[in-house]
């Protein structure tokens, strides 16, 4: 339909310069949307080249290093709150040093101590930088942090109990610490054992092709993106009442930066390295329905163990487990066995058969 209009140049509702301006405009708008697609992919490359992982560093004050009843004070100042668990009529046993998976706090072993503390064996267990109540919660302190603050600890309960046997105990990412630490654990700690209980060896070079080159793109690109566990199926255990009540809880966390999960995959590479290193009596625990921590590594670790012809150690697979073995259905089971373990080795019992069963490395390492 045509307008009238005494302006001359007017039809079909269009003056011939709106429209050149029209046609002006969508050229704009498709360089614009080359232009945007190409700002799209600069911004990408120059987060790749200018952002990092997050990671967060000690401070530079000096203190002296403190083993208080309800927290460890690190020499930067640092505080771990502390979970401590004995009989204090009598001197303990052993004295049990636990630390605790990703995303959990030192609440994880509260079970697992009040057994031990029943048999006389002291457990203590400390929030890991980064998680539970600790300053800078949710953020990755480092691997070096982790290591150091174990070492630190160590000395504090060796100081404070010279003759009592201490073992330590890690479990899922508080196993890779322990692992990662091992060089400075021989040089500088008297220790008697270790116990890891499905210990995060899920290393870079374990892992599929995709998932390691994700995991470096986004926590480079885009560190500060959260992820969590929601949709997945994944059972980490089949204590369906604990796991809601982890869920209320707000010193666990739920949802983790990218850069910290990077982080984690960098300490698991090191733990994985380092089991070769192990010298000390060592008890490793795992679960046939481990579905956070894949068999490969676990697997890969056992291979390494069985060529150390000279190491105390022992694997045991709990058909029925999962990944949370001590919060499991099975949890005494498991407790038992761990108390058995730390008695034998504190008296230098021979457990009757050192390494793993033929039975129970085929169910791991075979498909």
């Amino acid at each position: 339909m045509f307008c009238i209009n005494n302006q001359t140049g007017i039809h079909s509702g269009k003056n011939k310069y709106q429209s050149q301006i029209g046609e002006n405009l969508k050229d704009y708008a498709k360089a614009f949307g080359i232009i945007g697609h190409k700002l799209i992919v600069i911004i990408i490359f120059g987060c790749l080249l200018s952002c990092s992982p997050y990671v967060v560093h000690k401070a530079t004050e000096t203190n002296t290093p403190m083993l208080l009843s309800d927290q460890a004070v690190m020499k930067d100042g640092y505080r771990l709150p502390l979970l401590q668990l004995s009989v204090e009529t009598a001197e303990s046993r052993a004295i049990v040093l636990a630390l605790h998976g990703m995303n959990d706090y030192s609440n994880a072993f509260r079970a697992l101590g009040e057994y031990l503390e029943l048999r006389n064996i002291k457990l203590i267990a400390y929030d890991q930088r980064g998680f539970g109540e600790t300053k800078g919660r949710g953020y990755w302190h480092g691997v070096h942090s982790l290591t150091a603050d174990l070492i630190a600890v160590c000395h504090l309960i060796k100081k404070s109990h010279p003759q009592v046997p201490l073992f330590l105990l890690g479990d899922s990412m508080g196993g890779a610490v322990v692992l990662a630490a091992l060089e400075s654990l021989e040089k500088k700690v008297e220790y008697e054992g270790i116990v890891l209980i499905a210990p995060a060896m899920w290393a870079k070079e374990t892992m599929p092709w995709y998932q390691r080159i994700s995991l470096s793109f986004f926590a480079h690109a885009l560190p500060w993106m959260i992820v969590s566990a929601d949709g997945l199926d994944i059972t980490p255990s089949d204590n369906t009442q604990m796991l809601r009540a982890l869920g209320r809880d707000p010193l666990v966390i739920g949802e983790t930066r990218i850069d910290t999960l990077y982080g984690l995959s960098n300490l698991m590479d090191q733990a994985l390295a380092s089991s070769a290193k192990l010298v000390v009596p060592t008890l490793v625990l795992y679960g046939e329905h481990d579905e956070i921590i894949p068999k490969e590594p676990i697997c890969e670790m056992l291979k390494t163990l069985q060529k150390n012809k000279n190491l105390e150690w022992r694997f045991i697979l709990y058909p029925d487990g999962y990944h949370m073995l001590t919060r499991d259905l099975q949890a005494n089971k498991v407790y038992q066995d761990i108390e058995r373990w730390i008695i034998d080795a504190s008296s230098g019992y021979d457990h009757g058969y050192s390494g793993v069963q033929a039975k129970d490395l085929k169910s791991v390492c075979e498909p």
